[in-house]
């Protein structure tokens, strides 16, 4: 899973992010257990990467939905 910027995130839909929040906290989890078992990660920043875009996107919905109501 690719880290989104905010435009990018911004372009699709709330159907399409919620699939997004899905998959990455997936990615997440996955990375997560890497590291509690202890192997090395492949990547050292991508769990902190993950959390932050998981964050961007539920304040993107957040914001669509503002606008909405």
């Amino acid at each position: 899973m690719a880290i989104l910027k905010a435009n990018e995130i911004r372009e699709l839909s709330l159907e399409e992010m919620q699939e997004k929040i899905v998959e990455m906290k997936k990615e997440l989890m996955k990375e997560g257990v890497n590291k509690a078992t202890g192997g090395s990660p492949s990547n050292p920043g991508k769990i902190k990467e993950l959390k932050r875009t998981i964050a961007r996107v539920l304040t993107i919905i957040k914001e669509k939905e503002a606008q909405n109501a």
